[in-house]
């Protein structure tokens, strides 16, 4: 039997969205912008996902995109507003432990002439609106925080931050990464005060392969692409509908769930903490109103990496870490405050609504032989 706990990696796709997607490949094949009936209908799957999506985000359905994944609404809402709005207004504002697809871009923005600001947590851990208000100015175009951290769970205050930021600066364009987010946490655009979300397929039991990005109407993004008029001329390219049916599929059967989904998880979290509290040289970081679908440890003495193929040979699948940084260090848990020993031994546990007691005890059994089995570095 398999225990598959790397759910912030990726979510095994849901019945739905496998079936949508074989509909799409043997029935609805045609290119949405054909104007014949096999086009139509495969717009039709396009439209249907569109609208499933914005209502669980509570937004209108002009105000979907759909790109290929996360990592480019990230880099469209970036690299686009940084050239719409960027002319006059080079500063941009950013939480200093955001995901790869983030940094990275904001990287190539710096050789652009942008001024990138980091704001990192307190020396308690902790996040706070005030410092992201102090460094924002009327110089500033963008300010852009993750909603759930995906290496800890943490949940930064994107709701406060944005109100402040809109309130003291009307026209700064807030951007929020949302993939750890969506369909986990319960949030709708009106009260994140966001003018730009990035989802993701693959994250919520979707096909990889397919995102989305909210695009609050009157926001203006110039495009990364070019090419022909597909999704408002922001984001050209013939649209996967295959991939889009699967995520408008998955979002359709797992949103009426959410409130009972987080529950479910929460529990879950709580009763894996309290099985693992009485294991020697094992240290949980169970971080104050963290999401319940991420959990951290550490097995001190013990190298993550090392532990994870351990496990995985025990058909426990869990993480050493981001699953974009490969197992390398982002530094994103060294700036919440971990030392070198708990970085170097830390494992992401990730969940999932299917998770169940089975796969806790398999886990604990699973890190008990590993102290008892692994030579202590």
């Amino acid at each position: 039997m398999e225990h598959y706990l790397d759910n912030a990696a990726t979510t095994k796709p849901c019945e739905a969205a496998k079936r949508a997607m074989i509909r799409c490949v043997e029935e609805n094949y045609g290119n949405p912008s054909s104007l014949h009936r096999k086009g139509l209908d495969a717009q039709h799957e396009v439209d249907n996902a569109r609208r499933i999506i914005a209502k669980a985000l509570g937004c209108k359905p002009q105000e979907i995109l759909f790109t290929s994944g996360a990592t480019e609404s990230n880099n469209l809402a970036l690299r686009g507003t940084a050239a719409r709005y960027g002319k006059w207004r080079k500063k941009i504002v950013v939480s200093g432990v955001e995901h790869a697809s983030v940094k990275q871009t904001l990287r190539y923005l710096r050789t652009e002439g942008f001024d990138i600001t980091e704001v990192m947590p307190r020396t308690d851990g902790l996040f706070y609106a005030e410092d992201f208000l102090n460094v924002v100015d009327k110089n500033t175009c963008l300010v852009s925080i993750m909603l759930v951290n995906n290496e800890n769970g943490y949940r930064l205050p994107v709701e406060q931050v944005f109100r402040s930021v809109k309130r003291s600066f009307p026209d700064v364009i807030t951007h929020c990464d949302g993939v750890q987010g969506f369909l986990k946490i319960p949030f709708r655009v009106r009260t994140l005060q966001a003018d730009l979300i990035s989802i993701s397929g693959h994250k919520v039991h979707g096909i990889k392969g397919v995102g989305a990005l909210y695009q609050k109407q009157g926001v203006l993004l110039n495009p990364i692409l070019f090419g022909g008029h597909q999704e408002n001329g922001v984001r050209p390219g013939t649209e996967s509908v295959p991939l889009i049916a699967s995520f408008g599929a998955a979002v359709e059967t797992l949103f009426p769930t959410l409130d009972d989904r987080f529950a479910y998880v929460s529990d879950l979290k709580k009763h894996l903490i309290a099985l693992l509290q009485s294991m020697r040289e094992l240290e949980i970081q169970d971080i104050p109103g963290a999401s319940p679908y991420v959990l951290n440890i550490s097995l001190l003495g013990y190298r993550s990496e090392t532990v994870m193929h351990f496990l995985e040979k025990r058909d426990i699948f869990l993480s050493s870490g981001s699953a974009c940084s490969k197992g390398a260090s982002s530094g994103v848990l060294e700036a919440f405050g971990a030392n070198d020993v708990q970085v170097d031994s830390m494992l992401r546990i990730s969940f999932s609504s299917e998770n169940q007691e089975e796969d806790l005890l398999a886990l604990r059994q699973g890190l008990e032989e590993a102290q008892h089995t692994l030579l202590h570095k």
